[in-house]
C-alpha cells in the first residue's frame, strides 16, 4: 500500500487493516456494513484500489462495483424482505469518507429515509429543454473525444 492508500480510512477498511465487518470480498472490492447504518443491512461496496469518484473509476472496477451492488441486492432482499433497496453514491465534496464507496440500502415504507426538496428555489423545472441540449452537447463532445483518443492510441501502437 502506497503513502496515499495508508493514509486514506477507505483503503485501510477495504484492506482490513482498520477492524470492519466485512460480509463480502474478492481482490477488487470489500463489502462492509456501515458504521452508522440507516437500515439493517445497509452495506458499503469500497474498492480495493484507491479511487475517489465514479468517474475515476476504471473499467473493471467500475464493472466489479455493479456485480457487487447486484449480489448485495439479491442477499437483502432474500434476506430483510425490504420493500425496496436504494443504490447511492456521493461524489465530491459529499464523499465524506474521500475513498469511492457506494451505498446499498434496504428499505421499508415509513423508515425516514427522505429525498428532500431544495431549499432554494432554483427553476431547473422550467429549463428541462435548454439543460437537454446543453448536456446532449457535452457528452456528444465527449464521445467525439474519446474516439479521437481511441484511433490516436491505436495508431501510436502500428
Amino acid at each position: 500500500m502506497n503513502p496515499q492508500q495508508a493514509d486514506c480510512l477507505g483503503c485501510r477498511l477495504a484492506h482490513r487493516i482498520v477492524e470492519s465487518h466485512i460480509v463480502f470480498e474478492n481482490e477488487w472490492v470489500a463489502c462492509l456494513l456501515d458504521i452508522d447504518p440507516f437500515s439493517e443491512g445497509h452495506v458499503l461496496i469500497l474498492p480495493k484500489q484507491h479511487f475517489v469518484d465514479w468517474t475515476d473509476l476504471d473499467e473493471c472496477t467500475m464493472q466489479k462495483v455493479c456485480e457487487a451492488v447486484t449480489s448485495l441486492s439479491h442477499a437483502l432482499n432474500k434476506l430483510y424482505k425490504p420493500d425496496g433497496i436504494t443504490i447511492c453514491q456521493n461524489g465530491g465534496a459529499f464523499n465524506d469518507l474521500t475513498h469511492f464507496h457506494m451505498h446499498v440500502i434496504p428499505r421499508f415504507h415509513h423508515d425516514g429515509f427522505t429525498w428532500s426538496d431544495p431549499l432554494h428555489e432554483h427553476g431547473a423545472a422550467n429549463r428541462l429543454a435548454a439543460t437537454r441540449t446543453k448536456v446532449a452537447e457535452v457528452l456528444n463532445d465527449i464521445a467525439v473525444n474519446t474516439k479521437k483518443e481511441t484511433e490516436n492510441d491505436q495508431s501510436e501502437q502500428r
